[in-house]
């Protein structure tokens, strides 16, 4: 979905698609769509096209800044044939064996994308078991002779090192000056493989988006690190809950059980009660860091000569700016605008102004049906429905080892996620590395509508897990998540997967209580006329968080301040969302860390392509 500015609300018909499954016309989010999601019987679902073709574009501008992905790497993905897994590896592997006559040439440059690839995977394997053991506050694990080595230990000063180093090494002007020494000396004289310079070509790509030529930008991105680092941390002992309106004792509960109370709980003021203390998540960011961490990151991007942090993010992942994006969520916000001012004055009129509160609005669009609903979805059974469900759908791991964390608990980063501490790849002798994956989710088995929710994020977290494991491509670099990969494209995998939860057909198949008693088809449709009126809630929420901080970043360093902050994000709220909204801004975790900063409009634009992408199938 890299920044086509027109949109398709419906598909073509099937007789119009070349032999890709590709309308000429077709909009680039529906055309990336049809070919992610292309399924094999065998080897489930096959990526690697749009990797391969992708990585064949030039980066848009390197030097004084940081290049990122040029409209021709999303446009080049059309031109890709899909093939099932298996046979990509085949080709990967065989165009890797296929050296030309000037072998000299070949060789050399093949030791180097090697050694390259080796140093890379080893610095990524150490940052992302600190990330992992950071991030679900893991205690450190004591030497065990049968591991064959020394574990980490886990810790924020340890997380920063081990980043700061593997993006000193993307980061190297020595390597993609080699980089592209190899490539120039193919076009005098050719000696390379496709493969080779397929890799190559990622590679320039890939440190493009890393180097930056001042001084005075490095040194505001490790300051930003190093903030960054020390607030994450704080967070994650932040102590979280709500004051009991009856006892007035304080009850510790995480952001999810907070949440999850408020949508489910009878008592308007115990609801009242755990929206305040989601409310205080925005009071302790900005007290511990968050203005400081803003201004930094906007230093570093004005220093590369980008207008704000968040254009330096946008252009490094998708490859077009700040502007271009919010043309596209200028003309959603608009077009939505009257289904949301709809939308609330028919919940205050079906159940009184009072529904309106950021504390009721859940609870009163689908408390009851949410209880009824939850013997149908025990927590228990949740990996069996992912993997009948993803079985069915012909979707396979390729050989992937998971370490899976799923129940919420005390200081756990309190967002899913999923990350590939060893990424998927085809080394230069053909074979295979399979993926190693961790991912997360929130569930808690005892609180009421946990199952569904705690199902919905695996089903997206496993969604992520199955794109990146059916990566065959000549490098590590191909299949990691950061820049250059685009979000939206990274995105619409998962989301395509965890909307089948809301499905109600997949909902009669897959959703049993304990009994194995399906869902009855009453409570489906009950549940549809609960909440389907008020679907452009959701859709308003995720947009306000680009909104918010976009707004953020473009105000100057005396205009920041805890107030002003504070006092953005809930006009921010009030303008996108008609009011003050049950999750608050400030509470989102993606605001604190680089990963997932300015990331939110991925969401959104993979969102729509959700819903191109299923009416696509549909008419086919």
């Amino acid at each position: 979905r890299s920044g086509a500015p027109e949109e398709r609300t419906a598909p073509p018909p099937h007789h119009l698609l070349d032999s890709r499954g590709v309308a000429p016309n077709m909009s680039r989010s529906v055309a990336m769509a049809v070919m992610l999601l292309r399924v094999t019987h065998t080897t489930g679902f096959a990526f690697t096209g749009f990797a391969r073709a992708a990585a064949a574009a030039p980066p848009n501008r390197v030097g004084g800044g940081v290049g990122g992905r040029s409209s021709g790497g999303a446009r080049s993905a059309g031109t890709t044939r899909m093939m099932s897994t298996r046979e990509e590896l085949a080709a990967v592997a065989n165009a890797q064996r296929k050296v030309p006559d000037a072998t000299a040439g070949c060789a050399i440059a093949q030791k180097w994308i090697d050694t390259v690839n080796d140093e890379y995977e080893s610095l990524h394997k150490e940052f992302e078991a600190q990330f992992w053991g950071t991030k679900m506050s893991l205690s450190t694990p004591s030497y065990d002779p049968a591991s064959g080595g020394v574990h980490p230990s886990y810790s924020t000063e340890s997380l920063t090192d081990t980043k700061g180093r593997m993006e000193a090494f993307l980061a190297s002007e020595e390597r993609l000056k080699q980089c592209r020494e190899y490539l120039r000396d193919d076009i005098e004289a050719p000696s390379l493989s496709t493969s080779q310079k397929t890799t190559l070509k990622l590679f320039e790509r890939t440190f493009g988006c890393y180097i930056m030529e001042s001084d005075a930008a490095k040194l505001h991105r490790a300051a930003a690190t190093k903030i960054e680092g020390g607030l994450e941390s704080a967070r994650n002992t932040m102590q979280l809950g709500a004051i009991d309106p009856l006892s007035g004792e304080f009850s510790e509960m995480s952001s999810v059980a907070l949440r999850s109370t408020m949508r489910v709980h009878d008592d308007e003021a115990m609801r009242e009660a755990c929206y305040n203390g989601l409310r205080k998540i925005g009071d302790f960011v900005l007290d511990n860091g968050f203005v400081e961490l803003a201004k930094t990151r906007n230093a570093m991007a004005r220093e590369l000569g980008y207008a704000d942090y968040y254009d330096y993010k946008v252009t490094q992942a998708e490859g077009f700016g700040k502007d271009t994006l919010f043309k596209i969520l200028d003309k959603l916000e608009a077009d939505s605008r009257p289904l949301l001012v709809k939308a609330r004055e028919q919940l205050a009129l079906d159940k009184g102004d009072s529904a309106l509160e950021p504390y009721n609005t859940g609870y009163m669009m689908a408390g009851d049906v949410a209880k009824k609903m939850d013997p149908f979805f025990p927590f228990e059974k949740a990996i069996e429905q992912w993997g009948r469900s993803f079985a069915a759908l012909g979707i396979s791991y390729r050989g992937a080892t998971m370490d899976l964390d799923l129940l919420d608990r005390k200081n756990k980063y309190s967002n899913g996620f999923c990350h590939w501490p060893q990424p998927a790849w085809v080394k230069s002798d053909g074979s295979f590395v399979p993926s190693v994956t961790h991912f997360t989710s929130l569930a808690d088995p005892s609180a009421v509508g946990s199952g569904l929710t705690g199902l919905t994020t695996l089903m997206h977290e496993a969604g992520h897990a199955a794109h990146f494991a059916n990566i065959a491509m000549p490098s590590p670099l191909f299949s990691q998540e950061r820049a250059p990969t685009s979000v939206p494209y990274a995105e619409l995998q998962s989301m395509f997967l965890d909307s089948l939860v809301g499905d109600a057909a997949w909902r009669r198949k897959y959703a049993l209580s304990r009994e194995g008693e399906p869902l009855p088809w009453e409570i489906i449709e009950e549940d549809l006329k609960a909440t389907h009126p008020y679907k452009v809630f959701g859709l308003r929420a995720m947009i306000a968080v680009p909104y918010f901080e976009k707004a953020l970043y473009e105000m100057s360093d005396d205009q920041m301040s805890v107030e002003s902050i504070a006092k953005l994000a809930d006009q921010i709220e009030v303008d996108i969302q008609g009011g003050l909204s049950s999750r608050p801004l400030l509470s989102v975790p993606h605001l604190l860390s680089d990963e997932a900063s300015c990331y939110y409009h991925g969401y959104v634009l993979a969102e729509m392509a959700v819903h191109q992408t299923t009416a696509f199938f549909m008419d086919r």
